[in-house]
């Protein structure tokens, strides 16, 4: 079967076809933010300023995009098996318990680097196995992963529901939350990082659970395209049957890929609980598993984009926030349009520019191809 699409080099697969995509989200909001009678170019300056203006504003915007790195690359991997995981969302609140059980247990006890790599096995190993169930579901009975993984995301949501108001919550308090983390359960924040350009944090929750994502993100590109076990999951996600042609059991590479994707996404949990509320609260994820969706879409399902596309994610959550607070005309349900769009075109619509670029490119090459013969006659 033929390729509908021609074969682009890779600057421009994973560099130009996003960024077209990019610029027509913009354009588009833009026109959106003229509808509410305001100027798109002030609006995109508050939004960078908001950004990037301060330390502060870049240690929140880094702190957000932690979140979506490790969110991302929990889809991409999954994503890379030929699996639809959008269960980040549960797998997330689960590994939340795992962070959670960690430093109620030790946090009056151990410092936090005693703490945080049983966290971050917690968080993993809670994330993996809410993952397990879905992924041995599909593999064994074909049920079909994108359904499971929304019904556990309700399951989730309801266990955490019944965790902080009938196990985890202290006695005597309203607010369904476990206690506040004494200093063993609270990471530390990364203001030295910053300060190395000059840079003050302030109070942004900017932390070191930032560099176990950049680790992951490098864990992943290893495991991807440099393991055998990596290459039996790309085999899976090209064609399933040359991969069972080949020896390749469909049911392990499945389950295995699940897990991993869970572990991931459970690690999303450290960045909110341990760097920034020092407590499990009800609705920490805030989304973060469906963002990921789109940030590996953007970033191409590789650890090199999904990290700029996780920081663009930042600065929209960060950005969006100085919009709507100096410019009232445009809402927070603003913001989340302007969200939307840049996910509608880098997802369900990222290949929509694609052909035009492809002609372009076959054009320029024919074009090469004329003048080399012309020289060589």
């Amino acid at each position: 079967m033929s390729n509908p699409y021609a074969k682009l080099p890779g600057w421009a697969e994973y560099g130009l076809i996003p960024l077209v995509n990019l610029a027509v989200a913009f354009l588009v909001a833009g026109l959106v933010v003229l509808l509410v009678g305001e100027n798109p170019l002030e609006a995109a300056y508050h939004l960078l300023n908001g950004a990037f203006g301060r330390g502060e504003y870049i240690g929140f915007t880094l702190y957000y995009a932690t979140t979506f790195i490790f969110t991302g690359l929990a889809v991409a991997v999954a994503f890379h098996c030929g699996l639809f995981n959008i269960g980040g969302e549960g797998q997330a609140y689960i590994g939340g318990i795992g962070v959670a059980l960690a430093c109620l247990w030790l946090d009056r006890f151990a410092p936090w680097y005693v703490v945080f790599p049983l966290a971050v096995v917690g968080s993993a190993l809670f994330g993996a196995l809410w993952a397990f169930l879905p992924g041995w579901l599909q593999a064994r009975r074909g049920s079909h992963i994108v359904i499971t993984t929304i019904m556990f995301n309700f399951i989730a949501a309801s266990l955490m529901v019944y965790l902080l108001t009938r196990v985890l919550k202290p006695l005597g308090s309203m607010a369904p939350q476990t206690r506040t983390f004494d200093a063993g359960g609270q990471l530390p924040k990364l203001d030295w990082l910053l300060s190395i350009f000059g840079l003050d944090i302030g109070n942004a929750p900017f932390n070191v659970s930032f560099l176990l994502a950049l680790l992951c993100a490098f864990g992943v590109w290893l495991l991807i395209w440099r393991t055998k076990l990596g290459y039996e999951m790309r085999t899976m996600g090209h064609s399933p049957a040359a991969a069972r042609y080949a020896g390749i059991g469909e049911a392990r590479i499945t389950v295995i890929a699940m897990m991993i994707s869970g572990g991931l996404a459970g690690m999303m949990a450290l960045n909110p609980i341990m760097g920034e509320q020092f407590r499990m609260q009800l609705d920490f994820v805030q989304g973060a598993g469906f963002v990921g969706i789109a940030v590996a879409l953007m970033g191409r399902s590789h650890p090199a984009g999904i990290i700029p596309a996780a920081v663009l994610f930042g600065v929209l959550y960060q950005g969006g926030a100085e919009i709507a607070f100096e410019m009232p005309s445009i809402s927070r349900d603003m913001i989340v349009i302007i969200q939307g769009l840049v996910i509608l075109f880098a997802g369900a619509l990222e290949n929509m520019f694609r052909p035009a670029v492809g002609r372009a490119f076959a054009s320029l090459a024919a074009r090469q191809n004329a003048v080399a013969a012309t020289k060589g006659a």
